[in-house]
């Protein structure tokens, strides 16, 4: 009798597993297999997302968008690299369910319809709530680039109102450390580095300076302030300028060219821009991140 029972102990554990290697149904309370995924997943690689300029209805000054990703069903966030120029800033608009902006490179500015003017720099993260009225964009002697994060509704992500006129820009920011926009720089108590620097002695090249140095060929959207601030640098190493790179060195780390990206292009130009030049450079380069201490992407 105890061997007919422990028989048929053993058969009844054994009915479940031989039910589904046939197919049954599993018993009630076991687990049943995943489904199968019905998305992929997918990578979007570095060169694939054409860049393009922010439209002139909806943006005031020179405004590029390197989109970053869309929203892909059943998720509804979309987030895009938006860099402003110096001076350059959105309308006003809201988002019917808010947004949130990463600073990552250069100085801004943020404002709510009835609040004042705040400062942002890389590292700080604002969040927008649905439906408040506000804009965004550069200070007026630096660009910015921040990442902006936002979800649709109904298949819209911003309502666009009017723009942001010189005189709501150009009010003093909180804190106060952003200087005149070149265009105003006839009328600003603020100079602009280069009329300190030389415009008491050539005026007219200072304001050449401003106003197409600065004011048109920096806007262009072709390249990024960080992109564009690797050019001068890796121009001026080559051309042996100390003068010059000791500010453009300081400039790049603020529009996000990292410290060891800086040293690893001074040691490639000595190859082709000579010793020498390569040398002086280093010497630069040590006092500037000395008085810059390098904190991440600045």
């Amino acid at each position: 009798m105890k061997t007919l029972a422990a028989a048929a102990l053993s058969l009844s554990l054994l009915d479940p597993a031989f039910a589904q290697m046939n197919g049954a149904d599993p018993p009630k309370g076991a687990a049943a297999n995943p489904p199968a995924a019905t998305q992929t997943l997918s990578i979007s690689r570095s060169g694939s997302r054409p860049p393009r300029p922010g439209p002139a209805e909806n943006f005031t000054g020179a405004v590029r968008v390197d989109p970053l990703f869309q929203a892909n069903e059943p998720a509804r966030t979309s987030g895009a690299y938006v860099t402003f120029a110096p001076g350059a800033r959105s309308a006003w608009h809201t988002h019917p369910l808010g947004q949130t902006l990463i600073v990552t490179a250069g100085v801004g500015r943020v404002r709510r319809w009835g609040g004042p003017i705040e400062e942002i720099r890389p590292g700080d993260v604002v969040w927008i709530p649905p439906g408040l009225k506000h804009w965004h964009g550069a200070a007026s002697d630096s660009s910015m680039t921040h990442i902006a994060i936002q979800e649709q509704q109904g298949g819209k992500i911003v309502d666009w109102l009017e723009k942001v006129g010189d005189a709501q820009y150009g009010q003093t920011p909180t804190p106060a450390t952003a200087a005149t926009p070149a265009a105003a720089v006839s009328s600003a108590t603020q100079p602009t580095p280069a009329q300190r620097q030389f415009g008491d002695i050539a005026p007219k090249l200072a304001e050449l300076t401003d106003n197409v140095l600065f004011g048109d060929v920096w806007a262009r959207p072709g390249l990024s302030p960080r992109d564009r601030r690797q050019v001068t640098v890796s121009a001026l190493i080559a051309m042996n300028r100390p003068d010059q790179l000791r500010s453009h060195l300081s400039r790049a780390r603020q529009n996000g060219v990292t410290q060891d990206e800086l040293i690893e292009a001074l040691t490639h130009l000595a190859f082709y821009a000579g010793w020498p030049s390569a040398v002086t450079a280093a010497g630069v380069a040590k006092e500037v991140f000395a008085a810059q201490p390098a904190a991440g992407p600045h």
